[in-house]
This record gives structure tokens, C-alpha cells and sequence, in this order.
């Protein structure tokens, strides 16, 4: 079996974009790998975190994700700082990693902008943390979305220089797991623009806490344009709104945004958006309920977590320990 290792960050509520993008692909993943699954709240902090939302929200994460059909018998899930062998992996890949490697990452130009001088170092080094918590594991497979292939090859990067500065082959290759297209969902007021749980408009997205009427009245909300749907996929061109709602449509039933148009073309927003509502209820709802339910045991959550981080120390710590003694720290 592949040991994959995904992580989320535990900010924010979330939201359909990181249940179809990652949660969803997490609980198929589980059926035929073992799994390891992690909160990056050490990620989270790169951008300052009110520390009381911070602990809330990791809590509130865990309750998705469980009330999801992540199953902690059979895999792993628990939160980054309560195993401290990545930060310990994560400085020696700090002296691995070459300035000019990192100065080629795009998420962290896109991330800080014209501000860079006043952005944190941990966001410029994240990339080095991320191939820290991949490797602490050895894992060879990591789930990514396209914003982070690029982060996926330098943490390759790192294992390969790592290996050839101390001569033996200690971190395997690690090979990204691509999601099926369709799982990008965008925002619902602005079809151009990637659906996200920092946006301030809660009307944006669609939160897995949602209960069946906040779903229908997002939806109901939801920008569009005057055109029926088309019969064609290349009718939804130049129409992002549209295209959204339909492929959001597409990937929570497993379909081709074809088979929605060649049930759906030809109708109006209005029928459309009360199917899309069916389907999102249908899905959504009991996740929602599940979660809500469990947000009533944080003792449960954060025992959890606690024989989660456990059981990742007893992967973590031999292979961590033996990488400091490659390096030539004494023990």
C-alpha cells in the first residue's frame, strides 16, 4: 500500500471548494492507501491567526472532516504542531533548499505581492515545511491541486539533494496525485474568481456547515446571466457563472458537464439552481448535521486528534531522528 500524506489548513469554515478539491479525495484515498492525514496549523500561522480562532476552527476542522468519512481507526489524522519532528525536519531543509529554488515558487509572488519586504520568512520558507511534512513520514504519494505542484517538486528536489549530500537514498520520490478536473469550484458571486472561505462574503460559498435553507438561499442568490443553459459545452465559453454552477453540478453527482447540459439545456436559472439545491442538499445536509453534532464533544475532537498525533510520532520520530544523525547531530 502507498503512504499518502495531505494536509488542510484549519483556518476559516470550510467550504464545498475544499470538500470537492480535497476532503472528497481524501475519503476515496482512504480505501486502498494508508493515510495520513494533518491540520497545518504551523502553515496557518505564515499570515497572522487570532490564536483563539486558530484552536476553534482546528476543532470545528476535525468535526468536517470526521462528520466527512475520514475513518481514525484505520488511518491518521491529527494537527502539525503536536508532532514536533516537521519543524525539526523543516530547519534542516531549510539549509538543504537553495535561495534560488525558493525565489522560483510562484504561490509565495502571488501571495505577497508588491508587499514581499513585510510578508513573514515562514511564508517565504512554507514550501520547505511542506516537503518536511511529507517527508517526515516518507510518504510517495501527496494529493495536489495545481497551485501546489510547484511546492510538490522542490519538496523532489529537496529529497534528491538530501540523498546526494549524505550518499545513500534516504527519501524516496514522492509522486503527486492529481484530482480530477471539475473539482476547481469557483466563488458564487464572482464566477473568475476561485470560491474561498477567507472571502468576506459568506454569500461567496457554500460552507459544509450549511443547513439546507442557507444552501437553497446562496444558490437562489448566486450570480448568473440571462441565457438559458446551452446545449453544448462550448455555449458555457465566456459564461463563468454558468459554467460554475453547472460544473458544480457535474462533480457532486460524478457526471460530465455534458451529461448536465443534455438534461438540463435549454432551461432557465430558476429550475436549474432548484436542482443544483436538491443535489447540494442531498450531499451536504448531513455532513452539516454530523458536524454540528460533533462540535458538542470538543473533548472527543481533541482526544482525537491527541491518539492521532500519537501514532504519527511513531512513524515520525525514526525517520526524523535518523535524518539528524545523517546530518551529524548528536544524540
Amino acid at each position: 500500500m502507498r503512504r499518502i500524506f495531505s494536509g488542510i489548513q484549519p483556518t476559516g469554515v470550510p467550504q464545498l471548494g475544499n470538500y470537492l478539491g480535497a476532503i472528497r479525495n481524501w475519503v476515496g484515498l482512504q480505501r486502498d492507501n494508508e493515510c495520513i492525514f494533518c491540520l497545518v496549523d504551523m502553515h496557518a500561522i505564515t499570515v497572522w491567526q487570532d490564536p483563539k480562532a486558530l484552536r476553534e476552527q482546528t476543532l470545528a476542522q476535525t468535526a468536517v472532516l470526521l462528520a466527512s468519512g475520514i475513518d481514525v481507526q484505520r488511518h491518521i489524522l491529527f494537527n502539525q504542531s503536536a508532532v514536533t519532528a516537521h519543524a525539526r525536519l523543516a530547519w534542516i531543509f531549510n539549509c538543504v533548499a537553495r535561495l534560488g529554488w525558493l525565489n522560483r515558487m510562484t504561490q509565495f509572488k502571488d501571495k505577497a505581492g508588491k508587499d514581499r519586504e513585510n510578508h513573514s520568512a515562514g511564508l517565504y520558507v512554507y514550501p520547505d515545511l511542506m516537503a518536511a511534512d511529507i517527508l517526515t513520514y516518507k510518504a510517495t504519494a501527496v494529493p495536489v491541486g495545481d497551485d501546489q505542484r510547484q511546492h510538490l517538486e522542490l519538496t523532489n528536489d529537496i529529497a534528491q539533494k538530501f540523498n546526494h549530500d549524505y550518499g545513500l537514498e534516504f527519501f524516496p520520490t514522492v509522486e503527486a496525485l492529481i484530482p480530477p478536473q471539475g473539482a476547481r469550484v469557483m466563488s458564487l458571486r464572482d464566477g473568475t474568481k476561485k470560491m474561498s472561505k477567507s472571502d468576506p462574503s459568506a454569500q461567496s460559498r457554500i460552507e459544509m456547515t450549511d443547513d439546507a435553507d442557507t444552501i437553497a438561499l446562496k444558490i437562489r442568490r448566486a450570480k448568473t446571466d440571462p441565457e438559458p443553459l446551452p446545449s453544448e459545452e462550448a455555449g458555457l465559453e465566456s459564461r463563468p457563472e454558468a459554467r460554475n454552477l453547472v460544473t458544480i453540478y457535474a462533480t457532486m453527482q460524478g457526471c460530465s458537464i455534458q451529461d448536465v447540459l443534455n438534461r438540463h439545456g435549454g432551461e432557465g436559472f430558476g429550475p436549474f439552481k432548484k436542482a443544483l439545491t436538491d443535489v447540494l442538499v442531498q450531499h451536504i445536509a448531513p455532513i452539516a448535521d454530523e458536524t454540528t453534532r460533533l462540535l458538542k464533544e470538543p473533548g472527543f475532537l481533541q482526544d482525537t486528534l491527541r491518539d492521532g498525533a500519537r501514532r504519527a510520532r511513531t512513524i515520525a520520530e525514526p525517520i526524523v531522528s535518523e535524518a539528524e544523525s545523517l546530518v551529524g547531530f548528536l544524540k
